[in-house]
C-alpha cells in the first residue's frame, strides 16, 4: 500500500529551479532512505511534503490526500524531526514531550518513559540548557512516543554521540516492525544501508538513482584485495579496474561488476595466495555520482539543502 507518492515534483525560487522532476513512492512498513549532499534538494522536499512549502508543479499525496491542501488531516498520523531542533527556552524537556504528545492525542506514558530512559535524556532540565544532541533527543523521544503512521525524519541523528544513534536505529526499526513508514534522510550513508529498505539519491534537485540496495549494488564496484606468487603486470590497463592502491604484499583495487569475470581470470594466473572481497558500500555508489562531475555540487558547500 503506498503511504507517499510524489509525481514529477519541481519548486522553483524566482528562476533558480530547487526541484526538477522529482519522483518518491514510500510503501507502508517500508524504511525509505533519501539522501543527497547539502543543497540536493531533500530539505525543499521535505518542506514540501510536509505542506510548508507549495510545489511549482507535480502531485504530492500522503494517505492518498493532497500535502499541501490537506495538511492538517495530515499531521494527524505523521510524525517530524529536524535536523536542528529549535525548542520553547523556559520549558522542560518533559514539558515539551507531553506538549507534542497531548497535540497528537497520545497518552502512552509507557513509551514516553522507556524512550527518555533509552536515550539517557534528563526531563527535568529547562531547554535552553539543552545542548543540540539533548534537543534532537527531546523530538526523537516526542516522535517516537506518539503512534504516527509515518515518520519524516530530516537528519535526525544529527549531535548524537554512536550510542544515541543506535537507540534511534532500534526505535526506527521498531516502528517498521509495527508497520509504520519511514522517510530516512540523512548523511551518515552506514545508516542508511543498516535501515533502509530503498533509497534515493537527489542531486542538483533530481533523483539520479533509486531502488532497493541490492538493485543499487549491481550498479557500483566490488572492493577487492589481492596478493599473488607473482607481482601482477599491466593491471591498471585492465577494463573496468579501478583506484589501485599498494598495500604492504598485497594489491586494493575495485573492479566494474561487467567485467569482474575477466578481471579474476587474469589475477588467478599470478597464482593466489590471498583474496579478499567486500561487496560495494552505499558509500561508494554515492562518490561515484558527485566526484568528477565538473562541478561543486558534491563539495556540500552552501546552498539550501
Amino acid at each position: 500500500m503506498t503511504i507517499l507518492k510524489t509525481v514529477d515534483v519541481t519548486k522553483k525560487f524566482g528562476k533558480f529551479m530547487a526541484l526538477d522532476g522529482v519522483n518518491l513512492e514510500v510503501n507502508s512498513g517500508e524504511v525509505y532512505g533519501f539522501i543527497g549532499p547539502n543543497g540536493a534538494g531533500k530539505s525543499t522536499t521535505i518542506r514540501i511534503l510536509l505542506g510548508i512549502l507549495k510545489a511549482t508543479e507535480g502531485e504530492v499525496k500522503i494517505f492518498g490526500m493532497d500535502a499541501w491542501k490537506d495538511a492538517v488531516e495530515i499531521h494527524k498520523r505523521i510524525s517530524y524531526v529536524p535536523g536542528d531542533v529549535n525548542l520553547w527556552p523556559n520549558l522542560t524537556g518533559g514539558e515539551v514531550i507531553d506538549l507534542f504528545m497531548k497535540m497528537r492525542g497520545s497518552t502512552n506514558n509507557n513509551r514516553r518513559e522507556e524512550l527518555i530512559r533509552k536515550f539517557d535524556l534528563d526531563p527535568t532540565k529547562k531547554c535552553r540548557t539543552y545542548s543540540k544532541g539533548n534537543r534532537q533527543k527531546v523530538a526523537l523521544v516526542a516522535a517516537f512516543s506518539s503512534d504516527a503512521d509515518l515518520y519524516i525524519l530530516d537528519e535526525p541523528t544529527s549531535g548524537l554521540d554512536p550510542l544515541m544513534e543506535k537507540v534511534f536505529q532500534e526505535c526506527v526499526l521498531d516502528a517498521k516492525r509495527a508497520g509504520k513508514s519511514v522517510l530516512l534522510s540523512s548523511h551518515i550513508l552506514s545508516e542508511v544501508e543498516r535501515l533502509c529498505d530503498k533509497v534515493a539519491i537527489i542531486r542538483q534537485g533530481k533523483i539520479i538513482e533509486t531502488g532497493t540496495l541490492d538493485e543499487l549494488r549491481h550498479l557500483t564496484r566490488t572492493n577487492l584485495l589481492v596478493e599473488t606468487k607473482q607481482p601482477i603486470p599491466a593491471l591498471g590497463d585492465l577494463i573496468g579496474v579501478h583506484n589501485i592502491e599498494k598495500k604492504d604484499q598485497a594489491i586494493s583495487f575495485q573492479v566494474d561488476p561487467e567485467e569482474l569475470d575477466t578481471v579474476m581470470r587474469y589475477v588467478t594466473q599470478f597464482g593466489l595466495a590471498r583474496l579478499e572481497s567486500s561487496p560495494p558500500k552505499l558509500e561508494d555508489l554515492f562518490m561515484r555520482h558527485y566526484e568528477g562531475d565538473g562541478d561543486n555540487s558534491h563539495t556540500g558547500v552552501g546552498g539550501e539543502s
